[in-house]
């Protein structure tokens, strides 16, 4: 498991190292090699993740969630981007790394993502096919929405931000859908892989949407 620095506080809690993660879309969950002590790493990334999001409802250990929270100032969200993204997908860590890994891919290609939303926002109205439950936010509003939650300073409801999210990858899979019927009439290897892309991205889109459900039964850890 790739981690924080050695020496670093979150070393100190999960003791492990820290090496730059690899760059990643949304659609590419692809897992990191096991680490040398995954359950201590495990317990890191739900600390952290309670600690973001729970600080102000409930903690265990308040101690330590502070010191976690802490790492995000000085060494940067990407470390426990890290820790995030080897939880479990319907867990919430795996909901942050899910929601971490949207917002990074959507602001490094505004372009493509606004255009495939576009796309799918398009094709949505004229199929009358309903995105989620919840209103899809622009890119701007996911950023902030985003930022909010990762900073610890969110305070709205979790679960429909969540869901907003995963509405917002619902569109992108339909705008990618159609990106990829459009790229087959030319590329058909293209449109092969963006169809692909689509299935794990709606993937990422269920699964957003059962850790709502969880947290609105307790139940998401």
């Amino acid at each position: 498991m790739r981690g924080a620095r050695a020496g670093s506080k979150v070393a100190q809690v999960a003791g492990f190292r820290h090496h730059k993660p690899r760059p990643f879309a949304p659609e590419e969950f692809e897992p990191y090699e096991g680490g040398a002590d995954p359950a201590r790493v495990s317990e890191a990334a739900h600390l952290s993740a309670q600690a973001f999001v729970r600080r102000g409802i409930e903690n265990n250990d308040p101690e330590v969630s502070n010191r976690l929270i802490k790492v995000a100032e000085s060494e940067g969200l990407e470390v426990l981007a890290e820790l995030w993204s080897e939880a479990p997908a319907r867990s919430l860590p795996g909901a942050l790394w899910r929601l971490y890994a949207v917002r990074a891919a959507t602001m490094n290609k505004p372009e493509m993502h606004s255009a495939r939303f576009q796309a799918g926002a398009h094709r949505a109205q004229v199929e009358r096919i309903v995105a989620g439950v919840a209103e899809p936010p622009t890119a701007e509003e996911l950023k902030k929405m985003t930022d909010s939650i990762l900073s610890g300073a969110f305070d709205g409801d979790f679960a429909h931000a969540l869901e907003r999210t995963a509405a917002y990858c619902r569109v992108l899979v339909l705008g990618m859908t159609e990106h990829a019927d459009a790229a087959d009439l030319s590329n058909s290897e293209r449109g092969t892989k963006l169809t692909g892309q689509a299935r794990a991205l709606s993937k990422t889109a269920e699964d957003l949407e059962a850790c709502a459900r969880l947290w609105r039964q307790d139940a998401l850890d």
